[in-house]
């Protein structure tokens, strides 16, 4: 079931109303049920995987806290082992099984393993290392083994943000489903808010600039570089307002319901470093792979050969994490790369911005900071977006190539091609530039707290105006024919 379809748009009143009309006592069995329904829509036979991690996760935390030290550790393994098992089965067993047959096949031998007909169960990455976050704390001794099988089953499945996060912690949302919420209005607001906000950024900003995109990177040996640039900074807005968008939109359902989930997004392409941006992105993921991977590995307290070692480490399996393909790999590990170059480069760019009087300027140095952020985010995107390592080589050289001014030039001159150039007609221009101008004026209400507090002191008819405006910017120009499903569903 995707959020921006039909089906949620019946299926969320009906659990919402139910829930609150439900005696608190039972309410997690309507939710647990309603979840395990979301997924199902979507492969019915998958939902085994989730029932299978929940069951031993659960026993297994039980069981740690009467054994000692070396049981643990076993138990500990063997949760890591079921998970990871799982994942690597459904998600990575063809990529490697393909990987080894092609390597087989280089010294002209025979390999005949065949590939597993199946395919990748959706949210399986963030299902699983929502559960294995709680048995690790579990066996680190931060919070006591859940009791109640049912309220740890919705943990693990809580519908809102069971198939694209954000990844929760037990020690944050088990608590939360365990208390009994009234109906408040205000929550209720807030939530309507949030959603009708995720809908905005992904109907009529992503699902309209992936249309630029898809036609972009369809041919990108023959397209020239100055086109493929205005793809890829359209890529970056893309997947962004996708996936916060979704974010949102989990964000603002679980809230209705009293449940507060953790901010996933914070103006990712304001960072002003690539360190500041990885705070600002997928914050939930980030964060995890900092306390389950990062700070185990020695985090910052080990000698610098080491730390650079850990960084690219960390990228690595989080490039993993996104995707079988080793497009992926090149993606993370250029991040790695960045955060290993910036901290040897540190001293001679703060000498280097003293000798230039940067310093003495810091609002320009942010700035450019912000700049330069960006656009190496947007240069590790090609690699994350291309359908291989060669095409998005192909990308890069013409981009800095710069091939094709020209054309985009006539773009300007002559609305009419802009279908044949970037697959977008004069009113999907003036759609996504509209979309693009909201979007910024809602990153500034939510970066500065001098405007949040006018706009929230504001009347009510103006308020109410400001929702309204939304509503039909959507209406009008959001894509509801043929619904796109979400970036990360893949992952």
């Amino acid at each position: 079931m995707l959020f921006n379809s039909l089906h949620f748009a019946v299926f969320l009143p009906c659990v919402v109303i139910i829930y609150f009309a439900t005696p608190g006592r039972w309410r997690w069995t309507w939710l647990l049920a309603a979840s395990y329904y979301f997924y199902a829509c979507w492969k019915i036979e998958y939902l085994a995987l989730i029932v299978v991690s929940t069951l031993v996760d659960y026993v297994v935390a039980r069981c740690m806290a009467r054994a000692v030290a070396g049981r643990r550790t076993f138990l500990l393994c063997l949760s890591l082992a079921v998970n990871l098992g799982l994942l690597f089965a459904f998600k990575y067993f063809n990529f490697v099984n393909a990987s080894v047959r092609a390597a087989f096949g280089n010294f002209d031998l025979t390999y005949s393993v065949p590939a597993l007909d199946v395919l990748l169960p959706v949210g399986i990455s963030f299902y699983t290392f929502q559960t294995l976050s709680y048995t690790i704390d579990v066996y680190r001794g931060k919070r006591e083994p859940e009791m109640h099988l049912g309220i740890f089953a919705l943990y693990v499945a809580y519908f809102p943000q069971l198939v694209a996060g954000p990844i929760e912690r037990s020690t944050r949302l088990l608590p939360q489903l365990r208390v009994v919420q009234n109906f408040d209005f205000d929550r209720l607001k807030t939530g309507l808010v949030l959603i009708l906000w995720g809908f905005f950024q992904k109907l009529v900003i992503a699902d309209r600039m992936a249309m630029v995109v898809d036609h972009v990177y369809t041919d990108p040996q023959r397209t020239g570089g100055a086109v493929l640039l205005i793809g890829t900074y359209a890529f970056a807005f893309q997947i962004y307002c996708d996936f916060a968008g979704y974010s949102n939109i989990a964000i603002g359902t679980a809230k209705i319901m009293g449940i507060d989930l953790m901010q996933n997004f914070r103006q990712p392409y304001y960072a002003w470093s690539i360190p500041e941006f990885w705070r600002r992105w997928h914050i939930s993921l980030s964060t995890w792979f900092r306390d389950y991977v990062y700070i185990p590995l020695g985090g910052s307290r080990v000698r610098k050969l080491r730390l650079h070692i850990n960084l690219l480490l960390v990228f690595a399996v989080s490039a993993i994490w996104h995707g079988a393909h080793w497009k992926f790999l090149v993606w993370g590990l250029l991040h790695g790369l960045y955060m290993v170059f910036g901290g040897l480069t540190a001293g001679w760019r703060h000498r280097c911005a003293v000798t230039v009087g940067l310093d003495r300027l810091p609002r320009l140095q942010r700035v450019l900071g912000v700049v330069i952020t960006f656009n190496l985010v947007c240069l590790a995107w090609i690699f994350f977006r291309a359908d291989s390592i060669s095409d998005a080589a192909s990308i890069v050289c013409n981009i800095f190539r710069m091939e094709g001014l020209g054309t985009v030039a006539e773009c300007l001159t002559q609305p009419g091609r802009l279908n044949e150039v970037f697959g977008l007609s004069r009113t999907h221009l003036v759609a996504v530039a509209a979309g693009l101008a909201i979007l910024e004026l809602g990153h500034l209400l939510q970066m500065c707290d001098r405007l949040q507090l006018r706009a929230l002191a504001a009347p009510t008819c103006l308020r109410w105006l400001a929702y309204i405006i939304l509503i039909l910017v959507i209406a009008n120009f959001g894509i509801f024919q043929n619904p796109r499903q979400f970036i990360y569903f893949q992952f």
